[in-house]
Order: C-alpha cells, then structure tokens, then sequence
C-alpha cells in the first residue's frame, strides 16, 4: 500500500477500499503518510465525495486510532449533544445539567473556540476554579455521583482525528462532509455514550451555510451514529441570528446561569427544552418533562454540583471587561437582521477568540445585544455592547459590525425564522 495511489483512486473519483482506508488512516497517525500526502486526500475527498460505506469505514478507522470509553458500569443511562458550532451557542451549559435533572447522565465531551464560533471550555473557565482537564476515572466518578460532566476530551480518543483536523483546518478542507461527519462522529462513538442528539447549525453564523447541505450532513452523522450501536437524532437549528443575548465567554455563562434560574431569552431557553426532550426520549427517560426541571431549581442544583466537581465555585463573580463600547441604531424602525457571523467574528477580534489555538482568550470579552430581529427600534438606541479589556480592538471590532445590522421602516412586517428548522431521524 502507498499514499501516491489511495490519493490517484480519489482523484480519480473511484471508491477507496477498506484496505486503503484503514492503511492511509493508520499510516498518516503513525507518521508514515506525510501531510502534504493527507492534504491532497483530503481535498481529493472535498472535490469528489465519499459514499456511505466509504464514510462509515473512515470512521471505524479513526475510531481505531484509540481508546473507546465505556460508562456500562453507570448507575443510569447517558446521552451526549453535539453542535456543529454557532455564535453566542451557550447551549450546552444549562442543557447538561437540565438532562441529568431528569435522570440521563451527560458525558459531554467538549472543545474550544477556533475563529468566530465560540467554545464551550473557554465559556467555562471564565468561572474561577473551573477545570476541563479530567481523568477517565474522575470523570466516571463525577458521572456517578453529579449526573453530568462536560470537560476536554483526552489525547487517547481518537487522535488520528485531532491530527487530520488540523491538518484540515489549515489546507481549505474543513467544510468536507464526509469528513466533517466522520471527525464528529468517531469522537462521539469512541466516547461510548448511549444516545446522542446533534445540533446541526443553518445559516451565515454556521459552517453549514446551506440548508440541502446541512441536511446531507445531518443524515450522513445520524446514519453513522445508528450504524454503530448509538441512538441517534438530528436537529437542523437556525445560526442566522446569534442566539440569546451574548456572544462572549463569561457573558454566555451569566445568561446559562439566568435560563437555568428559570429566566433568559426565549430563544436559548426554547433549544435547551427540545434538544433535553430528544436527549432523553433517546435514552428512554421521559418521566420527567424538562421545562418543569427549570422551573423547580432542580438543573440549577445540578449546574452548582457539576461546576464544584470540577474545581469552580459556583458563587465566584464572573470576570468583567475593562472596557466597553456601545453601538446604536442609525435609524428609528423595525430590527431585522442582526448577522450572526459578523457578530461572532466581532466578539473574536474583541477577544473573546483566538485565531490559533495557542492564543489565550479573554474571559471578559464579547458582544452583548440589547435587541434582537423583530424589536422596533429608535434612533441612538443601544443596539450592542462591546466588551474588551484592550481598546485599541474596538475599531478592527466595529469595522465587520457595519454592514450587520438592517432596520426597516416602522410598521414593516417580520417573520422570524423558527429556531428549529427540521428533525432528522435514523429513517430521514
């Protein structure tokens, strides 16, 4: 077997082997396959695609690459969520220890923040204490005795898959469905949770911008997920608004700790309740309704005990910008639109993100929203709140916002678009 002549057959538009896949995956973690070699597969694969039996062999190769994790000794079922990344997507926050409130333990395994989408283990280190880093072991335990976890994912899952989305990230080859599936899926899978609901983005704030095109992923991720043992659903939810009212590091963690005190915005709150709904009707929990684990305190309980497992204190003020911007409406109308990536490419340049993965975030950094689509808005009206301890960002941070905002004349009809545009099924 040699790199030259798997990357000649995809080229060429002919289906790898298994022999092939399992060779070039092996042989690139190994160090065998050079990256320039990868890269030329990796585009070969964006430009010509892979079938279904050749996505799912790719993924039983990644997942090769390393451990598999195994919660059978837990006391009570699990279920993971995973989303394919959006502006101001807190979701995860209250979501986990609303579904372990109702009797799912929620094994969340989770990244950081690369470019304009944020990242759940940045959001929570802004609360003092707080430690992503777990043992398998502590993270069984803290399982067992909270319900609920979300910490980094360690070196041993998956590792051909942390190398070749690097690889990825930096040769143009990110969007490649096959091989966006195939990375989150064999994370997922190599995880071992029971069930696992996917929050598939739609929409200018998403890496899937396209609606036929989000759907083709969703089906592949689902059709993978059930090939392999996992009770598996899709949602298709709209990212062309930022969600909620922050899009930021602490300030996400101030508005998940508002939803999970039975307040925030309606929109946050309404994700959270149908994607803990599919969570445990996946894992074969639906005593409890969800809503109601928000309104008793019950999540909020959950939230405290999971966040001091982890070293963070619950009660500890959340970090603060230096300083702050406010930008206002130009005209007096109805708001209706509000670009989610130019505000996540904002919140990013203001601090809240890196652009590489050494770069270190600041916690206080980000874009708070005063109005969202559909508000009547008046002129010199705050409309957002930029947050930044470095001022000298707040130019390069406004430049992207100026085209982001649209207000129509008043008495101007909006329809909003639905946050949950579609359900994709293991039959879809």
């Amino acid at each position: 077997m040699d790199a030259i002549s798997v990357i000649r057959t995809k080229r060429d538009r002919g289906e790898l082997t298994a022999a092939q896949i399992d060779w070039v995956v092996d042989a690139y973690t190994r160090g065998e396959v050079a990256d320039e070699q990868m890269s030329a597969l990796a585009m070969a694969i964006l430009l010509n695609g892979m079938n279904a039996t050749e996505i799912n062999r790719w993924t039983d190769a990644m997942i090769a690459s390393g451990e598999r994790m195994d919660f059978s000794t837990l006391s009570r079922p699990t279920a993971d969520k995973h989303s394919t990344g959006g502006v101001g997507d807190k979701i995860t926050l209250p979501l986990a220890p609303l579904v372990a409130a109702c009797g799912v333990a929620v094994p969340q395994l989770s990244g950081r923040g690369l470019g304009h989408t944020g990242g759940t283990l940045d959001k929570l280190e802004a609360i003092p204490g707080w430690q992503a880093a777990l043992s398998n072991d502590a993270m069984l335990r803290v399982l067992e005795d909270v319900g609920a976890v979300i910490c980094a994912a360690g070196d041993g899952l998956a590792p051909a898959d942390k190398k070749l989305y690097a690889l990825r990230d930096v040769t143009g080859t990110v969007e490649a469905i096959p091989l966006i599936a195939s990375s989150i899926m064999s994370k997922k899978i190599a995880e071992g949770t029971g069930a696992l609901v996917l929050d598939v983005k739609v929409g200018s704030g998403a890496f899937m911008k396209d609606l036929d095109n989000a759907r083709e992923l969703a089906r592949t991720m689902v059709r993978l997920g059930v090939d392999h043992g996992v009770k598996t659903v899709a949602l298709l939810t709209d990212m062309s608004t930022p969600l909620g009212l922050t899009a930021g590091n602490a300030l996400e963690v101030r508005e998940s700790v508002e939803v999970l005190a039975g307040g925030g915005p309606a929109d946050v709150v309404e994700l959270t309740v149908a994607l803990a709904r599919e969570m445990l009707a996946a894992a074969g929990q639906t005593r409890i309704d969800p809503a109601d684990a928000l309104r008793d305190g019950s999540a909020m309980d959950v939230w405290r005990r999971m966040i001091g497992a982890q070293g963070g204190d619950p009660d500890a003020k959340l970090p603060v910008a230096r300083e702050t911007q406010v930008v206002t409406a130009a005209s007096s109308g109805v708001l209706t639109r509000v670009d989610a990536y130019a505000v996540g490419v904002s919140a990013w340049r203001l601090g809240a993100g890196r652009a590489r993965k050494e770069e270190q975030v600041q916690a206080g950094a980000g874009v708070e929203l005063h109005a969202k689509p559909g508000d009547t808005v008046v002129a010199g009206q705050p409309l957002l709140t930029l947050h930044t301890d470095t001022p000298e960002r707040f130019e390069y941070a406004t430049e992207i916002l100026s085209d982001a905002i649209t207000i129509a004349p008043t008495g101007t009809t909006f329809e909003p678009t639905p946050i949950l545009i579609d359900r994709i099924g293991p039959t879809a």
